[in-house]
């Protein structure tokens, strides 16, 4: 779960990671009077949502008087914000955070991420703060500093202090960043995140460290013990068929494509993903109905797969062990009548049940595609969708 760069701040500042002077603001005279409140005369509008790059895409503004904080916050409030990380349809901004303007001698990047390989959190730091990370590891991976830390003592004093002096600090600054990086690292470990991300931590001319930006991800598996986590999900920054996926115990990932996929079993899916490209067409979900799927978890999985505008065909991919295709074949049945489906459904069983599985959907009234392999359900796809045919 993701949440927005205010509550990361709230969270961090609480494990004493130093924060510039902010408030939040819903309206623009709301954003007004947080930048008299904060003082000064220069602020920064900043646009609340679930993404990054927001400055290349106008989500960022710095204001010289407290009418340039009412014109941006009005022109900002309402309207979607377009990044390379949102696709065209964006994000919509609902609220804004002032902040007063910070002078700005040095950004570092730093960021705490769950390493795979390693099974451990990883520390990466850079001097080349205030860049994408990723262009900072692909152009100058020597910049980035990266540390494994061993969860059964954590991040020790000595590995703060030895990132800070490679960094060149000014040895005033070192404590206070060494504080700072094992302050992040606390609110990582104690909030069950999977990241915690501050791009730029900067130095200011005047000597301090302040966390210009933050951003923070939660391991959706632990909100049930993590009430005040869980209290800040923000649904109108997620994709709504993911929200009505995830009532409905379904894991659904929307894309852009228009072949709708209901399968069973993420490696089958992705494989499945991967074979719709291959024939030339573009998946549109990706969608893992999971093992002992009924008759009716099918039904709601073509609900939700349908509700997507963009979908002009459906396969159904099942491979089953501990699902059975007499199960599935059902569901498919039952949809079929009940959501009068129009668009052409291609259907591939294989495993427990397949031949009474493919019985029932042989006898039954409806018309459908069948296939028995996957690059052929994938062919029979995009080439259904391709014609426009309706079976």
């Amino acid at each position: 779960m993701d949440i927005h760069e205010y509550q990361a701040k709230k969270l961090l500042a609480d494990f004493g990671v130093p924060i510039p002077l902010g408030g939040l603001a819903y309206s623009p005279e709301q954003a007004q009077y947080r930048a008299s409140e904060i003082g000064g005369d220069r602020w920064v509008v900043k646009a609340q949502v679930h993404t990054g790059g927001r400055g290349k895409a106008g989500g960022i503004r710095v204001c010289s008087s407290e009418q340039e904080v009412w014109t941006a916050a009005d022109e900002m409030l309402g309207s979607r914000l377009v990044t390379s990380q949102t696709g065209p349809r964006g994000r919509g901004v609902y609220r804004l955070y002032i902040e007063s303007v910070a002078e700005i001698d040095r950004e570092i990047y730093l960021g705490f991420v769950l390493d795979r390989e390693t099974e451990r959190v990883m520390m990466m730091v850079s001097a080349a703060g205030g860049m994408e990370i990723e262009q900072v590891a692909e152009n100058d991976p020597d910049s980035l500093i990266r540390i494994v830390i061993e969860p059964a003592v954590g991040l020790q004093n000595f590995q703060s202090r030895e990132v800070a002096f490679a960094l060149g600090l000014d040895a005033s600054l070192v404590t206070e960043v060494a504080n700072t990086l094992k302050a992040c690292y606390r609110s990582f470990r104690d909030l069950d995140a999977t990241m915690v991300e501050i791009n730029p931590l900067v130095v200011t001319v005047d000597g301090r460290v302040l966390a210009l930006d933050a951003k923070m991800a939660f391991d959706d598996n632990a909100l049930f013990k993590r009430d005040q986590i869980s209290e800040l999900r923000d649904k109108s920054q997620e994709d709504p068929r993911e929200m009505k996926a995830k009532d409905r115990g379904l894991s659904y990932v929307g894309l852009e494509g228009d072949i709708g996929c209901i399968i069973n079993g993420a490696g089958l899916a992705m494989a499945t993903m991967d074979m719709i490209k291959i024939a030339g067409g573009e998946p549109a979900n990706f969608l893992d109905i999971g093992g002992g799927a009924s008759p009716e978890r099918v039904a709601k999985a073509f609900n939700l797969v349908l509700s997507d505008e963009k979908v002009k065909g459906v396969l159904v991919n099942i491979f089953a062990g501990i699902n059975r295709c007499d199960w599935v074949a059902q569901g498919v049945v039952k949809a079929m009548q009940d959501l009068h489906i129009e668009v052409p459904v291609v259907v591939r069983l294989s495993g427990t049940n397949v031949e009474e599985g493919r019985r029932i959907l042989e006898e039954s009234s409806v018309s459908l595609i069948t296939a028995d392999t996957l690059a052929e359900a994938a062919e029979k796809s995009v080439v259904a969708v391709m014609e426009g045919a309706r079976v």
